[in-house]
């Protein structure tokens, strides 16, 4: 099965926890405390594997949870960072974020790497709370939680040439006479169900890759048919070779079915038009084929090269893949991103954006507080309540980021309850 595009969960893993600990030595009065630091938790990072061609394994395995790190130990010993989680994938594999579709990382090249979730730094231990006013500091960190994040993971054929056409124009046919790829032929729409890759080879030498991408048909761009599950498939291409019905066999109107396909490609993506065509009249070898060609070049405004073939018969295709492998090679490679993108990366722009609320207050239905925040929520994982000089901390640190006061101005008496993730505390004045 081919798979291109799938949902995947990913958390960097949260960092080891800081240690209380005091040195007791023989003939060393007031030791002082010894707690060392927790260890970095592991990225999860994407690694570029060249001979993995699909999506599949991430049908199977959808949660991607990296290790943490190790706690610190006593006598000042921290913990080992964890060993970043590598996951797999394929080239041409687009990741974005699920909630905001932002692009994380465009992985093309076998061996790139791109941090997808950070892990969380290792929590402090008693060590580094010393001070001339507390020496002997009863205080540590737990380990900072790890990034989560649901992405989305988009493979984008990385081929030089791709084929489009309608169904049953013979571009699977054309393919598989070029190249070594065996794709499903048979007398029926759709028969290609999902793209194939072959690599072609010209009798000078030269050699590229080809997709035979599944049939589009009218409305494509907006879901009909196959043809938009595909159509990102073409995004890459150097140079599309656009396979005609010449002989109409289905009765079509050839330049009708060359007008539909390029307004399919252009609604898709307007930047699919940039693209250089090369046009193919296939089934030359059919009744009416040539007059059909005839009519076809007449009506053709644009300034494409038309290539009669026979796939069947193999009649012209040493022409067809000499043109095609000329123009790969004056054609450059087309980036992803947009045109605003590019601009982006030259142009540095400076925006003043609001600070983000560290928390907010809502009211449960039993009529307790209820706090929430990705700063609060971090704050309360990384403090270890087993110590009344840790709370006594998080209490200070609540109060500086003004909770206290927000929690009075929501009517907050002495006594009322205060939730936080699955915790309850009492509101005290």
């Amino acid at each position: 099965m081919f798979v291109d595009q799938v949902k995947i969960y990913v958390k960097g893993g949260d960092g080891g926890n800081g240690m209380v600990a005091f040195r007791r030595e023989k003939y060393v009065p007031k030791g002082g405390p010894a707690g060392g630091d927790g260890g970095k938790g592991a990225d999860v990072v994407f690694e570029v594997e060249e001979g993995l061609r699909t999506l599949m394994d991430f049908r199977y395995q959808r949660h991607f949870k990296a290790t943490r790190g190790e706690h610190g130990m006593s006598k000042n010993q921290h913990g080992r960072g964890a060993k970043d989680m590598v996951v797999k994938v394929p080239p041409g594999t687009v990741v974005s974020d699920a909630d905001t579709g932002a692009i994380i990382a465009d992985l093309t090249e076998h061996g790139q790497r791109a941090v997808i979730a950070k892990g969380g730094r290792g929590g402090r231990g008693n060590s580094r709370f010393a001070t001339p006013a507390n020496p002997a500091p009863e205080l540590s960190e737990h380990g900072e939680p790890g990034q989560e994040r649901e992405v989305i993971l988009e493979l984008k054929l990385l081929a030089d040439v791709g084929l489009v056409g309608f169904p049953s124009v013979g571009k699977s046919t054309l393919l598989s006479v070029v190249s070594s790829a065996k794709p499903k032929i048979a007398e029926y729409h759709f028969t290609t169900l999902v793209p194939n890759l072959g690599m072609v080879e010209t009798e000078d030498g030269r050699s590229f890759v080809m997709a035979d991408l599944p049939g589009l048909i009218e409305g494509a761009h907006s879901g009909v048919g196959l043809g938009h599950q595909f159509l990102r498939h073409i995004e890459r291409t150097r140079v599309i070779v656009h396979v005609i019905d010449m002989a109409a066999t289905e009765g079509r109107d050839p330049y009708e079915d060359y007008l539909t396909i390029n307004k399919e490609l252009e609604q898709y993506n307007l930047r699919l038009t940039e693209r250089p065509q090369i046009i193919v009249a296939n089934k030359m070898d059919m009744p009416d084929a040539e007059e059909n060609l005839a009519v076809f070049k007449n009506k053709l405004t644009e300034d494409y090269p038309v290539f009669p073939i026979s796939a069947l018969t193999r009649n012209g295709l040493r022409e067809l893949l000499y043109a095609i492998a000329d123009k790969i090679e004056t054609t450059p490679e087309f980036p992803l991103h947009t045109v605003e993108e590019e601009q982006e990366a030259h142009h540095v722009l400076y925006k003043h954006e609001p600070k983000q609320q560290e928390f907010e207050i809502s009211r449960g239905d039993d009529g307790s507080f209820i706090l929430s925040g990705d700063a609060v929520e971090k704050l309360f994982k990384m403090t270890d309540f087993s110590r009344d000089e840790s709370v006594r901390r998080f209490a200070r640190q609540l109060r500086g980021m003004g909770i206290d006061d927000a929690l009075r101005e929501r009517g907050a008496k002495d006594g009322d309850i205060v939730k936080l993730l699955e915790f309850e505390f009492e509101f005290i004045e």
